[in-house]
């Protein structure tokens, strides 16, 4: 009975623990930013939500094809770096 009543214990201690797990590592990938060296400037740009947004409003104004950013080539980067470096945040907001 003992022996049992340890692996209900032990058992319900584990599935327990996994739902916390999922959502702390959901988490954790949820935060993470990716960051992406500018070359000509020498810097890294951090890829968050509001730099997502900020580099298809600058595919859309200037008729670029608007896909990931992560998927384009390192020349259209460097471009979207230079433009990026002309209007800094502040600018985006009006």
């Amino acid at each position: 009975m003992k022996r049992y009543l340890t692996v209900l214990f032990v058992g319900a201690a584990l599935a327990g623990s996994v739902p916390v797990g999922a959502e702390a590592q959901e988490h954790h990938s949820n935060t993470q930013t990716k960051r992406y060296y500018d070359q000509n400037a020498r810097d890294y740009h951090e890829w968050n939500q509001n730099e997502n947004r900020v580099y298809h409003q600058y595919a859309k104004a200037n008729l670029k094809k608007d896909r990931a950013f992560a998927k384009i080539n390192s020349k259209q980067k460097q471009e979207y770096f230079k433009w990026r470096h002309n209007h800094p945040d502040d600018q985006d907001k009006r």
